[in-house]
C-alpha cells in the first residue's frame, strides 16, 4: 500500500501549498495547482531538476551547525547595527579575504554559500573551482585569521563531515 501512496505525497503537498498561497479553492486554482504539482513531481522523479543526489550524514552535527549559524547571525546583526548607527566612528575596515577551502561536494558548497549569505556583513564574492579559493567580502575585516577560522573550522569542517 505504501508503494502506491508515496508518489502521491509530493503532488498533494504541492497542491496544498498552491491553494494556501492563492487563498482560493476555486475550480480553476485546483486544476492549475494539480497540473503544476503533477508536472513538477514528474520532472523531479525523472531527476531533471536534481541531477546530483545528496546523502547527508550526521544529523546531530547538522543541528549543532545550525545552532552555530543562528548564534553567528545574531552576533553579526548586532555588529552590523553598531557599524550602521556609529558610522565612521565605528572604525569598520571593509575588505576582501581569500579563504582556501577543502570541501568539494556541491551540496556542501551550496550550504556554505547560504551560511555566508545569511550572515549580515559578509558576502560570498567568488569561488574558484580550480584551486578551491573562496573570495569573501567582510564589512569589518579586523582580523583575517579569525575569519579563516570561522569559515574553515566552524563551517567547512562540519559540512565536510555531513556531505562528504
Amino acid at each position: 500500500m505504501k508503494r502506491f501512496l508515496d508518489p502521491l505525497v509530493l503532488p498533494a503537498v504541492l497542491l496544498a501549498l498552491w491553494l494556501l498561497l492563492n487563498d482560493s479553492l476555486s475550480a480553476g486554482q485546483i486544476v492549475l495547482g494539480a497540473l503544476l504539482a503533477i508536472l513538477l513531481s514528474v520532472a523531479l522523479a525523472a531527476s531533471r531538476l536534481r541531477p546530483l543526489r545528496s546523502s547527508p550524514r550526521h544529523p546531530l552535527l547538522a543541528l549543532r551547525l545550525i545552532g552555530h549559524v543562528a548564534w553567528d547571525i545574531a552576533r553579526s546583526n548586532i555588529a552590523v547595527a553598531r557599524i550602521i548607527l556609529l558610522g565612521r566612528r565605528a572604525g569598520a575596515t571593509p575588505g576582501f579575504i581569500q579563504i582556501p577551502l577543502k570541501i568539494k561536494d556541491p551540496h556542501g558548497l551550496a550550504a556554505l554559500a547560504c551560511i555566508v549569505t545569511y550572515t549580515p556583513g559578509t558576502v560570498w564574492s567568488g569561488y574558484s573551482d580550480e584551486n578551491g579559493i573562496l573570495t569573501l567580502h567582510v564589512l569589518d575585516l579586523q582580523d583575517e585569521q579569525e575569519w579563516l577560522d570561522i569559515i574553515q573550522l566552524r563551517y567547512e569542517r562540519p559540512l565536510m563531515e555531513i556531505f562528504q
